[in-house]
């Protein structure tokens, strides 16, 4: 035998999820919706690490790349190595709170570009990666579709995984027999033509 318990949700919610349930038609009630909403919720909950909740995650935002509270920062000028380091939401070297850039021109006699120039640890990292390394990383990442979710098919199995389509196959260009449309050039003529008249 089942056991429920009633739970208190915003109306504003409960509305917009009964509108959605009508848009997508099926046999699914609220509180079959509702189960398993939190079921997601749990899975992707189980595959964080413990202690990093998202809501209570500290850190430096450089632009497209997150600095996690307790990542190192170093770089290399004039034979010595400089280091800092992001505590709480701000990078701190030698006791002063500074930009990624501001850290990489602080030692430097000369302009730095302090993607190229810094080299980053976080907590979960073993060794030192230059800066521009992890940005290429993340934007590959983020260029790389990534599969959807389709509806629960029904309570009590896990959702089928959707791929996205395969891109369209090139247009074949090259003309068939007889025929006699003109082509569709971006000039008027061709460059090479241009030397002989």
């Amino acid at each position: 035998m089942k056991s429920t318990v009633s739970l208190q949700v915003n109306t504003d919610t409960l509305l917009r999820l009964i509108s959605q349930l009508k848009l997508r038609g099926g046999t699914l009630d609220i509180a079959e919706a509702i189960t398993s909403a939190i079921d997601l919720w749990l899975r992707e909950q189980s595959k964080l690490s413990a202690g990093s909740d998202p809501a209570s995650v500290r850190g430096y935002q450089w632009k497209t790349l997150f600095l996690p509270d307790g990542t190192e920062l170093r770089s290399w000028s004039y034979g010595e190595h400089n280091y800092a380091r992001v505590i709480g939401d701000e990078i701190i070297h030698k006791g002063k709170a500074v930009s990624p850039n501001q850290f990489a021109q602080s030692f430097a006699r000369s302009f730095r570009n302090a993607w190229t120039d810094l080299y980053i640890r976080r907590p979960e990292d073993k060794q030192f990666q230059l800066a521009d390394r992890l940005r290429k990383q993340l934007a590959a990442q983020a260029a790389r579709p990534t599969p959807t979710l389709a509806p629960a098919p029904a309570p009590g199995l896990p959702p089928a995984i959707v791929e996205p389509p395969p891109p369209p196959r090139p247009r074949d260009t090259t003309p068939g027999e007889g025929w006699t449309l003109p082509e569709r050039r971006k000039f008027r003529f061709r460059l090479e033509d241009v030397g002989f008249e």
